[in-house]
């Protein structure tokens, strides 16, 4: 069995020391869904919901997110990122999130990549709260991850 990475040898939770890993080049892909009610997705694609333009905030929500992970998940590493995509976009059922978050560092950026597409996806579902009570957020996951 592996053991956890976060943990010291009396199972408190510490901390990696990553001082001794090389520099590499880190890519991290996650994606994640919103389903919505068709009279939803209608507002959003009309750029009529009360709250504003639902995809562009959800999109700068989810940048602006990939930035805060160290501050939001207490463990994370800050690292200084190269790049941050989200790409926000409605399908057939609701709203797809991309993300794709890079870095010249000696950690990855998976969490980075995954909180930027949950915080888009919460922003979906703030701004739509009002017109849908059945909004359901799935399928949040690691697509790929990495190093060079």
């Amino acid at each position: 069995m592996k053991k956890l990475t976060h943990t010291d040898a009396k199972g408190k939770a510490v901390m990696i020391d990553v001082g001794d890993k090389e520099i590499q080049f880190r890519i991290a892909r996650a994606c994640g869904h919103i389903t919505l009610a068709a009279s939803t997705l209608k507002l959003i694609h009309d750029n009529h919901m009360r709250k504003g333009d639902v995809l562009t905030v959800a999109q700068l929500a989810g940048i602006s997110a990939a930035k805060q992970t160290s501050c939001l998940i207490p463990l994370c590493h800050n690292i200084v990122l190269d790049n941050i995509r989200v790409d926000v976009a409605i399908d057939s059922t609701g709203v797809r999130v991309d993300s794709e978050v890079r870095c010249t560092g000696k950690t990855g950026v998976e969490m980075e990549a995954l909180t930027a597409v949950s915080v888009s996806l919460l922003t979906i579902y703030d701004m739509s709260k009002a017109a849908d009570k059945k909004m359901v957020i799935d399928n949040i996951s690691l697509v790929e991850k990495t190093k060079k």
